[in-house]
């Protein structure tokens, strides 16, 4: 493949990243955009130079020029978009989450299937610097046996769900929106695969708005190998966006800060006094982080196209993580542990 690989972007908030992120790669060209809203539209297309522009984004999938899409739209458009895009034979990247429920999620499944192009998602974190050193780690088995993890997602930024698009959807979830990110790096990094979900939800800083679901949701996973991980998500707590990734290991433990996170190293010593802690030396943790942008997996999604081959984020990736987070709302909405079902 010679030519550029071109590309349309649907929905421009954080489709305008995307953008941006395409002119990092050489191979690509983006020359469609498409909004529902025409003065976003314009202006977005108009400050990144992009020539042809759509407010109906069927439009733009009959474009034959058009070899692949991101889909940055609402989350509520994912479904139809990422369908109607594959039976129009174009690649696919779509913004977390690709669905929200299982019946548009097996819709999206067997369209990619029949279609045979590539899909991937925005799933960022996997490109922080920090987090892929702390993954070669474990999977070197730096920190042995991996006891407990914690991936929390705690950011102040209730006006999502209260005044945005977001909260006047049929239904939100925030552990979709946002602890997917978390619960995607936590499998990533630990190799290993949750088997049971048990979560609880509470509705506390929404209590007099208008928003109905609950706006805060802890969940208990245990993975394939016993190793047990939490999972918090709020979008009402007085703190700046953090990603709290706390690694718990027999030979080695994490806790994630900025700017540097702290490892600790030490094992129990077998036939040593109880009653005598070990030795745990503890040193800073200095690889950057975040240190990634909205738009740096992008360039892989390109490159991934043209030497067919799967990008980073490969599709059983997006789709197990998806069908963790169902179970992880199930498990809230009727107390009660789940076992996640998996399609791939």
């Amino acid at each position: 493949m010679t030519e550029k690989i071109r590309i349309g972007v649907i929905g421009l908030g954080v489709g305008e990243r995307h953008i941006v992120g395409y002119r990092q790669a050489e191979e690509a060209d983006v020359i469609a955009a498409c909004d529902i809203d025409p003065h976003k539209l314009r202006d977005v297309a108009d400050r990144r130079e992009v020539p042809e522009r759509y407010t109906d984004y069927r439009k733009l999938l009959e474009d034959p020029r058009i070899d692949a899409v991101s889909i940055c739209s609402h989350d509520d458009a994912h479904a139809d978009q990422v369908v109607a895009a594959f039976e129009a034979g174009k690649h696919v990247m779509v913004e977390k989450p690709v669905v929200l429920n299982p019946v548009d999620l097996d819709r999206v499944i067997r369209a990619w299937s029949d279609s045979g192009k590539k899909i991937s998602s925005n799933l960022i974190l996997r490109q922080s610097p920090r987090f892929i050193a702390l993954r070669e780690m474990v999977q070197r088995g730096d920190f042995g046996d991996l006891v407990y993890l914690e991936g929390d997602y705690i950011h102040n930024v209730l006006w999502k769900i209260l005044d945005d698009w977001r909260g006047s959807m049929d239904f939100y979830c925030v552990t979709y929106g946002g602890g997917i990110h978390l619960i995607d790096l936590m499998r990533w990094i630990s190799g290993e695969e949750v088997t049971e979900v048990t979560g609880m939800g509470t509705k506390k800083v929404t209590t007099d708005s208008s928003y109905r679901y609950p706006d805060t949701i802890a969940n208990l996973l245990r993975m394939g190998s016993g190793t047990l991980a939490k999972t918090t998500t709020t979008f009402g707590a007085a703190r700046h966006k953090f990603h709290a990734l706390n690694i718990y290991g027999t030979q080695q433990s994490f806790e994630n800060g900025v700017p540097h996170g702290r490892l600790f190293t030490g094992n129990r010593r077998f036939g040593a006094d109880p009653f005598i802690e070990d030795e745990v030396r503890e040193e800073a943790f200095t690889i950057p982080y975040p240190a990634v942008e909205k738009g740096d997996l992008l360039p892989d999604f390109i490159r991934a196209i043209r030497e067919d081959r799967d990008p980073n984020v490969k599709a059983r990736d997006i789709f197990r993580v998806m069908e963790i987070c169902f179970a992880c709302w199930e498990s809230v909405e009727n107390r009660r542990s789940v076992t996640p079902s998996y399609s791939l």
